[in-house]
């Protein structure tokens, strides 16, 4: 069995993900691998910003991008697909999480996106490259 194949994808951007998904499902499925999907929330909860929520609303936030990242996935890789994907939803800094994950669940390759980056990104958006960067495993990089 081959490694998995762990799909990064921003669940807030409203599908701009779909050529991402869509490349990691090919990828892993020419290897015969485990596609986990990843989505990271936003930790809130230690910083003065976090006193404005409610105690709830990191459950809440967490059911939504669980919710949103079902529904990403099955829109385009369908039920069927979406029902052998590993769904993660994680909390803090999204490249940390990503190679956090990517570390722990023994990833051969990491699909992330990198979406229309402005002059000071210059290639690729400050997740994207952090994640190339600091991955120990491959990393595939899909423009959208």
């Amino acid at each position: 069995m081959t490694k998995p194949v762990l799909c990064a994808i921003d669940i807030s951007n409203s599908g701009e993900d779909a050529p991402v998904l869509e490349t990691a499902a090919r990828l892993a499925a020419l290897d015969g691998a485990q596609l986990d999907v990843i989505t990271v929330v936003p930790d809130y909860g230690m910083s003065v910003v976090g006193s404005f929520f409610d105690k709830g609303h990191h459950d809440k936030a967490v059911a939504e991008a669980r919710s949103r990242m079902g529904d990403l996935i099955t829109r385009v890789l369908g039920a069927e697909a979406n029902a052998k994907v590993r769904h993660l939803v994680a909390t803090g800094n999204a490249y940390d999480e990503i190679l956090r994950t990517a570390s722990k669940d023994g990833a051969g390759l990491i699909v992330i996106g990198a979406h229309k980056p402005d002059f000071t990104d210059y290639l690729l958006g400050p997740n994207a490259a952090r994640v190339v960067r600091h991955a120990k495993c491959s990393v595939f990089v899909v423009r959208s």
